[in-house]
């Protein structure tokens, strides 16, 4: 049986970038840097959820070579491989520090059904939801 998430890979097209945008303007915090028999296990998570990291990757070598690698950097930079959506407690608070810190909103927070939500892309066009779902009540 499956218990939970172990890791979320995300490719991204420089390292180093990728660790100022994810380190220094998201706040996460680095897991792994470690780089072992050619590959970069560069690991990072939001503070208050270390359970689940983002496992941050180039494509390329010596996962992925030649024309496949270059599918999936064009991929990642069209903003077609969103991977998913950030948790938070106050959506507009949010997105007005991240927005401070130079991170690119392509849409700002809105009322939606499960909660706040705004969407916002990564250095490589990686497309994120920044998102403050709403207190469900259990059944009575």
């Amino acid at each position: 049986m499956i218990s939970g998430i172990a890791l979320v890979c995300v490719n991204v097209l420089d390292m180093d970038v990728a660790r100022a945008f994810y380190v220094d303007a998201l706040g996460f915090e680095v897991a792994y840097d470690v780089i072992q028999d050619g590959f970069h296990w560069f690991v990072v998570h939001p503070p208050e959820s270390p359970d689940v990291p983002l496992m941050l990757v180039l494509p390329g070598p010596p996962l992925l070579d030649g024309e496949l690698a270059e599918q999936i950097r064009t991929l990642v930079a069209t903003g077609y491989l969103g991977p998913g959506a950030f948790r938070t407690q106050d959506c507009w608070a949010t997105y007005r520090e991240l927005k401070a810190k130079g991170v690119e909103f392509i849409e700002e927070p809105t009322e939606r059904f499960y909660g706040i939500d705004a969407a916002f892309r990564d250095p490589f066009g990686n497309h994120w939801r920044l998102t403050q779902p709403k207190q469900v009540m259990p059944p009575a």
